[in-house]
């Protein structure tokens, strides 16, 4: 796994971590606050690490409210902690 990988697996925890339990993040958060002037190209790999976390049981992965597998949805995803 390459660094910007897994600074940005610590970023989605870390940013969910901030908000209300029952919150989610976009993995568009996550990779501007890794990259704030590169974070398009780093939408990939912040999907990537969500699904990564979602595999690891630590986040899942949603598409208008319904958990979904980040590796076939299509749009727009949410990430949040296992309800």
């Amino acid at each position: 796994m390459a660094d910007v990988d897994e600074v940005l697996e610590r970023t989605i925890g870390a940013l969910l971590d901030q908000r209300r339990p029952d919150a989610s993040i976009c993995p568009s958060e996550a990779a501007r606050a890794v990259d704030p002037e590169g974070w398009r190209e780093l939408m990939p790999a912040a999907r990537a690490a969500a699904g990564r976390l979602a595999a690891a049981g630590e986040a899942e992965v949603t598409q208008g409210g319904e958990v979904v597998d980040v590796a076939t949805a299509r749009g727009p995803v949410r990430v949040r902690r296992p309800r």
